[in-house]
C-alpha cells in the first residue's frame, strides 16, 4: 500500500491594499472583508511620507487586521515593522531580503517576491523567506504570462517547503493558481477595482479557490486508491 501524503491544507486570500494616505475609510471597509472572507493576511502598502505618519497609519489598521486573526504586513518599509507593531514585511528581491532578514529574524515573518528566475527562488528559500511570491506585476506593470506563473507555482509547489504565494489578477487566474499548488493567493486590484464591490469579488475568488481546493483532493484521493 502506498504511503499517504499528509492532506495540503486549504490555500488561503492574501490582500494587498491600494497604497494608503488616508487609513480611515480603508479601516471601514476591511472590518467587513476580514468578517466575511478567509483572509490570511493583509499586505499594507504606504505612501510615502515622513516616517511618523506612516507608523501612525499603520497603527491606526492593526487593530482592525490582527484582532481579526490576520498577519499584517508591510510593503517593504522594514525599519517600521517593529515600531508599527506589524507582523513582517514583504520584500523585493534577494537583495532586499538579505538586507532585511538580520532585523525581521526570528519574530517576524520576511516574504519576498521580485524572483526572476528559479536560482532567485530557491536562494530566498535558503535564506530562510517565509514564503515566495510569484505572478506579481513589475515596476513597469508587466507581469509573466499565467502559464508561466502557474508552471513557477506547479514546480516549488512540488519541491520545496516554504509555502508560495501566486498573484491573481482575476476569479479564474485565482482558480488556476490555487489549483496549481499555491498556499496563499494574492490579491489585490481584482478586488479594490471590481465594480460589485471589494467584498463580493472577494467572495468570488474565495469560492474559486475552495473549489480549486476540492479538484486538487478529490485528484489527491484517487491517485492513492
Amino acid at each position: 500500500m502506498a504511503n499517504k501524503a499528509p492532506p495540503r491544507p486549504a490555500p488561503r486570500l492574501y490582500l494587498s491594499t491600494p497604497l494608503i494616505d488616508d487609513p480611515a475609510s480603508l479601516a471601514t471597509s476591511l472590518a467587513g472583508l476580514l468578517a466575511g472572507a478567509d483572509i490570511a493576511a493583509v499586505l499594507v502598502r504606504l505612501k510615502e511620507s515622513d516616517p511618523r505618519s506612516m507608523i501612525g497609519r499603520v497603527k491606526s489598521l492593526a487593530p482592525v487586521i490582527q484582532n481579526a486573526g490576520a498577519a499584517l504586513l508591510l510593503e517593504g518599509h522594514v525599519d517600521l515593522v517593529a515600531r508599527a507593531g506589524a507582523d513582517g514585511a514583504h520584500l523585493s528581491g534577494i537583495a532586499a531580503l538579505q538586507e532585511a532578514l538580520p532585523s525581521l529574524k526570528p519574530d517576524r515573518i520576511a516574504g519576498v517576491g521580485a524572483l526572476a528566475s528559479r536560482h532567485d527562488s530557491m536562494s530566498a528559500g535558503e535564506l530562510g523567506a517565509d514564503y515566495v511570491l510569484f505572478g506579481e506585476t513589475d515596476a513597469h506593470g508587466q507581469r509573466p504570462s499565467l502559464e508561466a506563473i502557474v508552471e513557477r507555482v506547479e514546480w516549488w509547489a512540488e519541491l520545496f517547503e516554504p509555502p508560495c504565494v501566486a498573484y491573481a489578477s482575476s476569479r479564474d487566474e485565482a482558480y488556476e493558481l490555487a489549483l496549481a499548488g499555491a498556499d496563499f493567493v494574492l490579491v489585490g486590484d481584482a478586488a479594490w477595482t471590481d465594480p460589485r464591490g471589494a467584498a463580493t469579488a472577494l467572495a468570488e475568488i474565495g469560492q474559486a479557490i475552495g473549489q480549486a481546493y476540492a479538484a486538487t483532493r478529490d485528484a489527491a484521493k484517487a491517485a492513492q486508491k
